[in-house]
């Protein structure tokens, strides 16, 4: 189960007299702080500082232990990351200390700054004089504390489990701490210092290489795999296997075994919404309402086209009534009269009486054929607008010539007109004229018609990509593209008669002297050059244009037919990319295999992650031979207690394994036993918490006035007495 804080602030502080020990398990991992003679540290909190910025006013903050990471969405945590004063298992940032101790006393209950009780705080085995010496300063100068006493973390929980009868006087204490392992032989309850050893491997080391192999094995899922949240996968499914090679063959052969030993961790996944075919009635009732609302929109087009129609013909009887008017008032008054209706000329009322007619005859809705004849008569009509093209330029003043050069402009432009109206008529019956006979092959065999089409656009289709892709590989004249086709294929016919032309210039003025340009047909090579004879580009828009309509034909008479996408040049030059298949369930499994196995087996072999140190069955032996006497009754009741403890001992298999590392060690039939504490996180604590209860601690620390009157090198000997 994964560690759990408790940072609530104690509001009995006040009732602990002076003289009541605070006890402080200062771990890598973890902070505990209580009073002494408690069977429960009062708080715990991760032994982190981290000092982010807020985002909105940029204030600096500090966050000391485990954060609410709802909170800290409102700093911005990227340029300050979480922080500890420990460099291995050896304070050495006091700064950060500081801060940690600070929030420790708060939460325990202290109003000041100043600490009235004394001090038992645990360091590591044979820690540095420098960081002992800095600690006890800080405590003095910074806190007032009246005694201070350094102990052994593990040596706390040995004693405490000695009273409970887990492990005897004599015996070897293992500690797999959070980076460090400590292995201290105990000889008549004391720790014997010149026996002790030390490997940088822990729980850290065990939750960064699981952290480093799930990223790599789920590289789309990295930004689950929080620090938090690998520690908590450790502590509940790693395990320590009994035979390392024969557990990773297991593993590798897939067997039952092995599948009953990986575990799985779901992450949050939705299913896409699946989507069902519409019934019959669903299919009904939109049919209805998409009929209802055509019905709807066609009775507005009606009803705009009656208005259009209404307003076109009023518009039509007012021009009428102004032309006869106009043939009636005299004619010194019509231009009076015309500046009251607002037109120029008699002719601009006809004009707009022609245009107005033409609209209501369209607004109306009257056969082409008619429409266009009776724009043949209007346009015939017309021509009475232009009486000096046929006379004569000598029987013209010079005013009535400009007039004239206007009047050919003018009819010239509407012949052009006309003629691409008469074209676009033709055009148009051409169309409906195919349009009626495709109808009719269909009507007559359905099947072969609808067969008939899909050869055509397929055929189409790949005549134009076929065109697209010449055109793409043709425009690389460096000659450095790369694939199967030669260069002549890449190139189409305009770029080969340019290159034809050009090798056989230089081919013919390659010898002698240069007199290239001397003769005029040389010149007609540029010509010849610059001309685009791409005769495939011709017929380009009219495949594309006949293309788009065998596609909208299709869509209308098959509806199963999907049109292709059309391409660009760039993926026509390219591979096709596959299309991502959907996300399942199962891509947002976690699956824990031999990792499980895998990580924690960097304790035993560190060499596995690129420590050159001894495991822990071997630390036992290294330990045992630093003894300064050799006494082989003396070997056999250490190996008969070996005491495990500290967060990493947690591990299921990790007492069989020692157990039987430390058999190939020692001699056939020595005693070998392996015990575990009764809780390998907190009995460091309460092996402290009970020692400071006892009445002959106060023997055991040291004063401010003693620190600095004895030095360094007192302190540098100074040692517990674990055994009052």
């Amino acid at each position: 189960m994964p560690f759990i804080s408790k940072i609530e602030r104690q509001s009995d502080y006040n009732r602990f007299p002076p003289s009541t020990p605070i006890v402080i398990d200062n771990g890598a991992s973890y902070f505990r702080i209580g009073w002494a003679g408690e069977s429960e540290p009062r708080v715990i909190f991760r032994n982190i500082v981290q000092r982010p910025r807020h985002k909105s006013t940029g204030e600096t903050v500090t966050i000391v232990g485990d954060h609410d990471t709802a909170l800290l969405k409102y700093f911005d945590c990227t340029r300050s990351g979480p922080r500890s004063a420990f460099d291995s298992n050896v304070v050495f940032q006091f700064e950060i200390m500081e801060y940690i101790l600070d929030f420790a006393f708060d939460r325990l209950g202290a109003n000041g700054s100043r600490i009235d009780h004394p001090i038992l705080i645990t360091e590591c085995v044979c820690n540095p004089v420098q960081s002992r010496s800095k600690m006890a300063e800080l405590l003095f100068e910074t806190y007032g504390v009246p005694s201070v006493a350094f102990g052994i973390d593990a040596a706390f929980s040995y004693k405490y489990n000695q009273q409970h009868r887990i492990c005897e006087k004599d015996g070897l204490a293992i500690c797999p701490g959070f980076t460090t392992t400590h292995v201290i032989p105990f000889v008549d309850g004391e720790p014997v210092y010149k026996g002790c050893c030390r490997t940088n491997i822990g729980g850290y080391h065990v939750t960064d290489n699981l952290k480093q192999l799930l990223s790599l094995k789920y590289p789309h899922h990295m930004a689950r795999f929080t620090w938090e949240k690998v520690e908590d996968l450790k502590m509940e499914h790693c395990y320590i296997a009994p035979d390392y090679a024969l557990e990773a063959q297991l593993f590798q052969k897939g067997s039952k075994e092995a599948e009953d030993k990986t575990r799985c961790w779901q992450l949050p996944w939705v299913p896409q919404p699946i989507e069902e075919p519409p019934s019959e009635e669903e299919i009904a009732r939109k049919a209805a309402i998409r009929e209802r609302q055509g019905q709807r929109l066609r009775e507005m087009a009606e009803a705009k086209r009656t208005s259009r129609i209404n307003e076109l013909e009023n518009q039509l009887n007012g021009l009428e009534f102004l032309l006869q008017q106009l043939e009636q008032i005299q004619e010194e008054e019509i231009q009076s009269f015309l500046s009251r209706t607002g037109y120029v000329s008699k002719q601009e009322i006809e004009s707009t009486l022609v245009k107005v007619s033409q609209s209501l005859r369209k607004a109306k809705g009257e056969p082409k054929a008619e429409q266009a004849e009776n724009e043949e008569k209007a346009d015939s009509s017309a021509m009475d607008k232009y009486p000096l093209i046929n006379v004569p330029d000598n029987m013209l003043t010079p005013e009535q010539l400009k007039e004239k050069k206007r009047q050919i402009f003018l009819k010239t432009t509407t012949e052009g007109r006309q003629r691409a109206k008469q074209k676009r008529f033709e055009e148009e019956l051409e169309r409906e004229k195919q349009i009626q006979q495709d109808e009719e092959r269909r009507l007559e065999n359905p099947e072969l018609y609808l067969e008939q089409m899909r050869i055509k656009y397929k055929e189409l289709y790949e005549k134009i990509e076929q065109r697209k892709r010449l055109k793409t590989n043709g425009g690389h004249t460096n000659g450095n593209n790369s694939g199967g086709v030669g260069r002549g294929e890449r190139l189409n016919a305009a770029q080969r008669e340019r290159m034809r032309l050009l090798t056989t210039a230089a081919f013919d003025r390659g010898k002698g002297e240069d007199t290239f340009g001397v003769k005029d047909e040389d010149w007609q090579l540029y010509k010849l050059m610059s001309k685009d004879n791409d005769d495939d580009d011709d017929g380009a828009d009219e495949d594309e244009a006949e293309l788009a309509r065998v596609c909208s034909r299709l869509q209308e008479i098959d509806p199963t037919f999907v049109p292709k996408p059309e391409s660009t040049p760039l993926q026509t030059a390219t591979a096709e990319v596959p299309r991502p298949r959907p996300l399942t369930k199962e891509d947002f499994q976690i699956v824990l295999g031999v990792e499980r196995f895998r990580c924690p087996e960097i304790l035993f072999h560190p060499n596995l992650v690129g420590i050159d140190q001894a495991g822990l069955d071997e630390m036992t032996g290294v330990s045992i031979r630093r003894l300064p006497y050799k006494d082989e009754a003396l070997e056999d009741r250490l190996t008969s207690s070996v005491f495990m403890t500290g967060g990493c001992s947690l591990f299921p298999g990790i007492n069989e394994r020692l157990e039987a590392g430390i058999r190939m060690l020692r001699p056939c039939g020595a005693p070998i036993k392996v015990v575990r504490a009764l809780d390998p996180v907190l009995d460091a604590w309460r092996g402290a918490s009970a020692y400071a209860a006892n009445s002959k601690f106060p023997q055991q620390t040291f004063s401010r006035a003693d620190y600095y009157e004895k030095g360094e090198e007192w302190l540098r000997r100074y040692h517990l007495r674990y055994t009052l």
